[in-house]
């Protein structure tokens, strides 16, 4: 198979929650191959920290600060984008938060606010509006993060679990209705992956019980995670829409 299928060339690509872990794969990754990324977090300094090493490396980056919970910030983003390259190609929604580990039924109202408001609302308006700048152009690509916790909740974890299977819902709602503007949209339902987001699944004795239950017997590393994103954002999956690709070391068989 020729690699120019993955060729990102010319391509700009919009990565939030980039500062780190999966989001930081993802940004270098889609730069390796000849995107220009726009690496998005909350903080402007963690962003540029990344920004600037893939530029060390070579590639093409800036560094934009947005926290996808607050409309403004999401529209000011996309202005700037829409002002300064006139086109977006690719969005990964990988921002995300899980504030509280803990029962369901002591779930707090904060927390819950703060899961639905960056983990759903935040995912789907940045959507709409990367989306209608897609449908101007003439097409594009979107990936949201999920995570395998939207198939099987995860203990101790519900409203995340319940956000990330929205983000599953959201995603095919989205593949089906913009399919006639050339925009696809995927989602990427990673397995347990050691970043810090992940941090409270990596303590003594959680960790052994959830690692038993993964066929291959260890955890993922962001980078394992970033290819998949590729795929789905590149040529080579040009006829896929609406599909929720898990990676998870046969965790779900």
């Amino acid at each position: 198979m020729s690699t120019t299928l993955f060729d990102l060339s010319g391509k700009i690509a919009l990565v939030t929650g980039a500062s780190r872990g999966i989001g930081q794969a993802i940004a270098e990754l889609l730069a390796q191959q000849g995107a220009h990324v726009i690496v998005s977090s909350r903080k402007q300094e963690g962003c540029q920290t990344v920004a600037d090493s893939i530029v060390a490396a070579g590639h093409s980056a800036e560094a934009h600060a947005c926290h996808i919970g607050d409309m403004a910030q999401i529209q000011t983003i996309i202005q700037h984008i829409r002002d300064t390259h006139g086109r977006l190609d690719i969005l990964v929604n990988n921002a995300a938060t899980n504030p509280y580990f803990g029962h369901i039924l002591d779930t707090p109202v904060e927390a819950f606010d703060k899961t639905i408001d960056v983990n759903m609302r935040g995912y789907f308006y940045m959507s709409v509006a990367a989306g209608k700048l897609m449908r101007e152009q003439g097409g594009g690509a979107i990936v949201n993060t999920a995570s395998i916790n939207g198939l099987r909740p995860g203990a101790m974890q519900g409203i995340y679990s319940i956000t990330k299977a929205a983000v599953i819902s959201m995603t095919k709602s989205f593949a089906l209705e913009c399919a006639p503007h050339n925009i696809r949209v995927n989602a990427l339902l990673p397995g347990l992956t050691k970043t810090k987001f992940a941090g409270a699944l990596f303590h003594d004795g959680i960790y052994e019980e959830v690692v038993k239950q993964i066929p291959m017997k260890r955890h993922a590393e962001p980078q394992e995670m970033a290819g998949t994103v590729l795929y789905l954002v590149s040529d080579a999956a040009s006829y896929v829409t609406g599909e929720t690709v898990v990676v998870d070391g046969g965790m779900t068989l």
